[in-house]
């Protein structure tokens, strides 16, 4: 029996048992359409991580007030432990450096921006004119901050897209005057639509020069500092100076983490990774499940088509040909429910896509070699016990249905 004998008789079978063949289609697809859907989830967010803390700058190093090692594991700031405050004499300090090309000290708030009868809460940043060159972002009217002394308190803003809209409306709010607080600033410059950031709208914000932030919070303490460092191969430089640095200026207390950009993303691609595999791993147990009803189809197969075998048989067929009969029907299924999984697995994606536009859904490449391949190896193994089965019938006693 040639390959194309094979082929055309596997191919009789299945058309001839239309219910059976499509029940094991959708098992087999569906376990595929899983896998292919789950790690595009998994992928996406990955990718998401990834481009978000690539739009944050490049070769950027954060400092941060409190040590992770003392407070649990995050920097002491951010659960109310913080042993001394960061200042901006700590900022400007770190330009002795070699390796850091520039900073930009933060000071972050939440105020009420008023222009005339118009009010809103806004979170209101504190920086530098260096901040728009470390963390890429782009002016659509007027100019950023101007650069001038940090410790100058200047009555300037920048404002994002949507504040202006909802305060100003269709009116032009570059060169007017808003109010945060008790205090007034002149808009210099309007941001361009950048969207959300790390949890972070960039169009819903207001920027002010540091000394003016610190002067409206009543504050000197810094949220935190960008160190932008000269190259990729200076991070670990800029790093290391940093630390020793804010050290000696804090009577040889380690009391700051800094941490790298690379660093950060390294550790969430790892875990993202892990996790698209164990999620993928679970939605490939389907298959499994699948491959059961395909055995358990093929024993019932061999039952009911014992006078088949018996005259395939009798007409000189091998015990080879007939294990090789039914593991080639077993792989036709697979290969058509594994081509139904990734059609219903592409949709799926596609839904997510539309759904939430901002998460760049895609189906890893190994996960589309995988769950096809996973497919066809679990039929054929399932299928193995009942071709063998099917293969020792004896043509006699087959035929007379003994």
């Amino acid at each position: 029996m040639r390959f194309g004998d094979l082929l055309e008789f596997a191919w009789r079978v299945l058309r001839g048992y239309p219910t059976r063949t499509l029940l094991i289609l959708l098992a087999m697809g569906i376990g595929v359409a899983a896998v292919v859907a789950v790690t595009s989830l998994g992928e996406g967010a990955r990718l998401y991580v990834v481009n978000q803390f690539g739009s944050l700058g490049t070769n950027l190093v954060i400092v941060l007030p409190g040590r992770s090692e003392t407070s649990g594991a995050m920097p002491g700031v951010l659960v109310g432990k913080t042993p001394r405050d960061l200042t901006l004499e700590d900022a400007l300090a770190l330009m002795r450096s070699h390796a850091v090309r520039r900073i930009a000290p933060l000071v972050v708030g939440a105020a009420d921006v008023h222009v005339g009868a118009r009010i809103r809460e806004t979170p209101v940043l504190g920086s530098t004119a260096d901040l728009m060159d470390i963390r890429h972002m782009e002016v659509a009217l007027g100019r950023f901050l101007p650069q001038a002394d940090p410790r100058q308190i200047l009555p300037v803003c920048v404002i994002g897209a949507k504040v202006a809209t909802e305060l100003f409306g269709a009116r032009a709010a570059l060169g007017e005057w808003l109010r945060i607080g008790d205090r007034r600033f002149r808009i210099v410059g309007i941001m361009a639509k950048q969207g959300e950031s790390m949890g972070f709208n960039t169009d819903e914000i207001v920027i002010v020069p540091l000394a003016a932030a610190q002067a409206l919070f009543n504050t000197e303490a810094l949220f935190r500092v960008l160190v932008e460092a000269k190259s990729r191969e200076q991070i670990a430089y800029a790093r290391d100076d940093v630390e020793e640095i804010i050290r000696l200026r804090h009577e040889g207390e380690r009391d700051v983490t800094v941490i790298t950009q690379d660093a950060v993303l390294a550790t969430f691609d790892r875990i993202l990774r892990a996790l698209t595999l164990a999620v993928g791993g679970i939605a490939a147990i389907s298959l499994a499940v699948a491959g059961i009803l395909i055995m358990n189809v093929m024993l019932i197969a061999v039952t009911q088509r014992r006078r088949e075998i018996g005259l395939l048989k009798a007409l000189g067929a091998t015990a080879a040909q007939i294990r090789m009969a039914f593991l080639t029907e077993a792989v036709l299924l697979a290969i058509g429910g594994a081509g139904l999984g990734l059609a219903v697995g592409e949709l799926a994606r596609n839904l997510a896509v539309q759904l939430y536009p901002a998460i760049p859904f895609q189906s890893p490449w190994w996960a589309l070699i995988a769950a096809p391949a996973t497919a066809v190896i679990t039929s054929v193994l399932f299928t193995l016990a009942p071709a063998r089965r099917a293969a020792r019938l004896d043509p006699v006693q087959a035929l007379s249905r003994r």
